[in-house]
């Protein structure tokens, strides 16, 4: 099967019902996504799929066919960060880091539906998303600042 994942076509021979998680990861070394919980409720292994924030873990490798995939490797590069991604760095955010991929991924996608998100459209997006460090509170600012860089261009 074919899938588009960070604007490269991937052919990769998996059972239809392997999770994305494990093609990324184990098939095509992408290990930025992380594995959690494998039952979408932590949201450590969250993808875009055509723009819009998916748990990997239960999204099957045949259902990503024909779609727009975007890994925590394919947001930004070292040289042009993406802005949640900047904005992380600046307010410090990541303690374990282990969350960090999954909550960058889910608050990019928050941003590109709602660019100026209130503490509350912050919350909620991002209440699936564990982070077992608790730094909620440096995660809604760098989601604040992220939205800032974004409409200040």
């Amino acid at each position: 099967m074919q899938l588009r994942i960070n604007g490269t076509i991937h052919e990769v021979d998996v059972e239809d019902d392997m999770p994305l998680l494990w093609v990324l990861r184990d098939e095509l070394g992408l290990t930025g996504t992380k594995y959690g919980c494998g039952i979408a409720q932590c949201g450590a292994c969250t993808v875009h799929l055509d723009g819009v924030a998916v748990r990997s873990c239960q999204t099957w490798a045949v259902d990503a066919t024909g779609a727009d995939i975007r890994t925590i490797e394919g947001l930004g590069t070292p040289a042009a960060l993406h802005a949640v991604q900047a904005a992380w760095l600046t307010e410090q955010v990541a303690q374990c880091g282990y969350c960090q991929s999954g909550q960058i991924m889910q608050a990019a996608s928050l941003l590109a539906e709602n660019p100026s998100p209130t503490d509350q459209d912050i919350d909620d997006a991002l209440s699936g998303n564990l982070c077992r460090c608790g730094t909620y509170p440096r995660i809604r600012a760098a989601v604040k600042r992220a939205a800032t860089m974004m409409q200040e261009g």
